[in-house]
């Protein structure tokens, strides 16, 4: 990846309170693009903490990237050591978790989930289109 790769990523240390900064970067990235920042921001609130959810310290930090599609939709992917792959799950009317990739669901043009190499992790992508 060139240089433009390196600035578009960010390393988010292991605690929730740090999903304010991963915003404030999405936003960041997004704008310099001219794309409206209110659902990359909340695909990347809910991709981030389920990462940081399920990883522990030892797991190592979770790293948000992102990039734009040759059809200049937002390409955002979250990274992690952890071998665990999310599915969406049915919450009911009082859970407070569970809802975090049916939101990706319902924002993103598509979601999935690539296993790294060597049982090193995983990447959880985004497609977001331009509104």
């Amino acid at each position: 990846m060139g240089q433009a790769a390196t600035r578009n990523e960010m390393v988010v240390k292991q605690d929730l309170k740090v999903v304010a900064e991963v915003r404030q970067f999405v936003r960041l990235v997004v704008g310099q693009w001219g794309m409206d920042d209110f659902v990359p921001c909340l695909v990347a609130s809910e991709l981030v903490t389920n990462a940081l959810f399920y990883a522990s310290e030892k797991d190592g930090d979770v790293i948000l990237r992102l990039d734009r599609t040759e059809d200049d939709a937002l390409w955002m992917e979250v990274q992690d050591a952890t071998c665990v792959l999310p599915h969406v799950r049915e919450a009911d009317m009082v859970s407070e978790v569970g809802r975090g990739l049916f939101i990706v669901d319902q924002f993103s043009r598509r979601w999935g989930v690539r296993p790294l190499a060597g049982k090193a992790g995983k990447v959880v992508f985004a497609v977001i289109d331009r509104t």
